[in-house]
């Protein structure tokens, strides 16, 4: 009888899904676990990845076990759990793809090099393909991949592993460098013919630079009878601000689904960097030529249960004076209440020197909270400037003053190490606000060549940090006593690429973040769209002011700093203005006026003064009722 895996090969191309690791790091998994465990660990967070797959079209959906291995599951303790592992990740796939996809098992390799073992240890390395490969075909699959494999030896290895322990078709593919060589040298189409030599049911490439690359690879291996797959990257992974981006767009992606689909490659999925919506343009491709289907809805009946988690550690503090105020303000804003002082929550920035001395921090945020402000905000080396740790400065402001602070927490100076170690000082020090951001890069200020860290970016320390809240460090360790953070996030409500910052907003508040502190905004319509448009997440909104000090100024904001629209109007205003404390003055009106308009549908306001001008924050609050009139806005008025 014939495989289902080879009837649907035969009917048409074939639609295969996406990266599986990239996608789990999103919903939290970190890089330093094993992804493989997860389906032990987090086998909801596998089924989602899974769901969003078939989702989008997918007609094979991988496993979760590329390195369910004992050889490569031994460096994080597990390899007597390899089967078990590899048996789980089958089961979750097979579950989730019902009738409407097949599974595939998937198998990488061993990271050893063949031709550099004894024989003790190549049978090792035979031992640990057999266990992985008997587990998924038990488990359920329809078909073994194997995947970015560099070495001819260790692929032929895999092979005749898999065809020993069972009957299923295999996929065999490599993955090539640069030159367009395997890691032994050997090229595209002498790899193909050597694969189906050694019994693979269909060949081809995974990986590389992107579908350009890729594509001249598999062309090269139709020579030799039979079907050809592949998967390649989302494009070349560039470093931008010392982040790996992968730079191919769903529908480049899509583009080059059609080309090797018309090349004769019958199927066609994606590696690293890819997700869901890059397999959606491949199925739509894969439809125009006969193949593929139409994109469903997944039930949840599909999805597996997730696992009780173990019990882990609750902090016994209390929340502190910042989180307090926001809840209850956040609740009289749905309420329908006024605006009042009471009820209305005020944060503003006052950064740190870029000296030695405090002094006039200190007393401005003296200044701030005799106005009725209620906490000082300091920012992480803001515009990517040195200053001083904004700690130090919180920590000064907390025992000379007897207040609280929230400190700005960027991943541009830390690595992983240093992130949980200042996050444990904070706790320490009781700096249990935070604002957690990306960061600015490092070029936008004083040592532009300065190396820029980015381990982490905003969602994945808000992750981190909820990790601490809940007792365990990033490896899922224990630590003892759990943390305490209040922890909000950026937003830009003018972003250019809006889409996408609501996506990320969504994933921040799922990462731990408790409420939103905005970007200066200066057009109220903009915010009215932002808060109907995150109205499902239900998180406090701080909106952010920024008064204006001359129309030059509006124009650098307008047209230099990332997510900042200064209205065209606005501008014309700053202008008019003329220059000194009378363009200072119109700052300040516009900034109350976006205050007033704004103010009954946010829960306060995040007010940055611009040149540590920082009376104008109490300017721009005596427009709300409660807040003192100061000698410059009564002239003002």
């Amino acid at each position: 009888m014939q495989s289902p895996f080879l009837k649907a090969l035969a009917a048409g191309p074939v639609v295969f899904d996406g990266a599986i690791g990239t996608q789990l790091y999103e919903r939290g998994i970190y890089i330093n676990k094993s992804f493989d465990d997860a389906n032990l660990s987090r086998p909801d967070l596998v089924a989602a990845v899974h769901a969003e797959y078939l989702s989008a079209g997918a007609e094979v959906i991988t496993t979760n076990t590329f390195s369910s291995n004992r050889i490569k599951l031994k460096r994080h303790g597990l390899e007597e759990r390899a089967a078990e592992i590899a048996s789980a990740g089958a089961r979750i796939a097979r579950e989730v793809a019902g009738d409407l996809a097949l599974v595939a098992g998937s198998v990488g390799p061993t990271g050893r090099t063949p031709t550099m073992l004894t024989e003790r240890e190549l049978e090792e390395m035979r031992e640990a393909f057999r266990e992985q490969i008997t587990a998924l075909a038990e488990g359920g699959v329809d078909v073994i991949v194997l995947e970015t494999f560099r070495q001819l030896a260790e692929v032929r290895m895999a092979l005749e592993a898999a065809r020993e322990v069972c009957d299923l078709p295999v996929i065999a593919q490599m993955s090539f460098d640069g030159e367009r060589r395997t890691g032994d040298g050997a090229d595209p189409e002498r790899v193909a013919m050597l694969l189906a030599d050694w019994g693979a049911d269909v060949v081809g490439a995974n990986c590389m630079e992107g579908p350009h690359v890729l594509y001249d690879v598999v062309v090269d291996m139709l020579s030799c009878g039979l079907p050809v797959i592949a998967q390649p990257n989302a494009g070349y992974p560039r470093k931008v601000d010392e982040r790996l981006v992968y730079m191919a767009t769903p529908e480049y992606f899509g583009v080059y689904a059609r080309r090797f689909f018309k090349a004769g490659v019958r199927l066609v999925g994606g590696c690293c960097g890819t997700g869901p919506e890059h397999i959606r343009q491949v199925s739509a491709a894969a439809r125009m030529l006969g193949g593929g289907r139409a994109s469903v809805e997944v039930s949840a009946a599909r999805m597996p249960r997730e696992e009780a988690e173990p019990e882990l550690a609750q902090s016994q503090k209390v929340p502190t004076r910042l989180a307090e105020k926001i809840e209850a303000a956040h609740r009289s804003r749905a309420a329908g209440e006024a605006v009042s002082r009471e009820n209305f929550v005020v944060s503003v920035e006052v950064n740190p020197p870029s000296g030695l001395r405090a002094d006039r921090a200190i007393e401005a945020a003296r200044m701030l909270i005799e106005g009725g402000v209620d906490v000082i905000n300091i920012a992480d080396g803001p515009r990517a400037s040195v200053r001083m740790a904004n700690w130090a400065l919180g920590r000064m402001l907390q025992e000379s003053l007897d207040i609280e602070v929230i400190l700005h927490l960027c991943g541009r100076d830390r690595n992983l190490l240093g992130l949980q170690s200042d996050v444990l000082a904070f706790e320490a020090l009781d700096l249990r606000n935070l604002v957690v951001i990306t960061g600015d890069p490092p070029k936008v200020g004083d040592y532009p060549h300065a190396t820029a860290v980015f381990d982490l970016d905003s969602v994945g320390i808000l992750r981190m940090i909820n990790n601490f809240n809940r007792g365990v460090d990033p490896a899922g360790k224990p630590v003892g006593d759990a943390t305490a953070f209040y922890c909000a996030c950026g937003a830009e409500p003018a972003a250019a690429d809006y889409e996408r910052e609501l996506r990320r907003l969504e994933l921040k508040k799922a990462a731990g973040a408790r409420f939103v502190m905005t970007q200066p905004v200066y057009d109220p319509a903009v915010l009215d769209r932002f808060l109907a448009d995150i109205a499902h997440l239900d998180l406090p909104v701080l909106v952010g002011l920024l008064p204006l000090a001359s129309a030059r100024n509006a124009e650098f904001l307008h047209n230099e700093v990332p997510g900042m629209a200064v209205p065209l109007e606005v501008r014309e205003r700053m202008r008019a203005a003329g220059t000194g404390q009378a363009a200072r003055a119109e700052g300040v009106r516009i900034a109350q006026e976006t205050l007033e308009a704004v103010g009954s549908r946010v829960t306060g306001a995040y007010i940055m003064p611009p040149f540590g001008r920082y009376e104008a924050a109490l300017e721009i609050l005596s427009c709300l009722p409660g807040y003192a009139q100061t000698p410059a806005t009564e002239e003002a008025r």
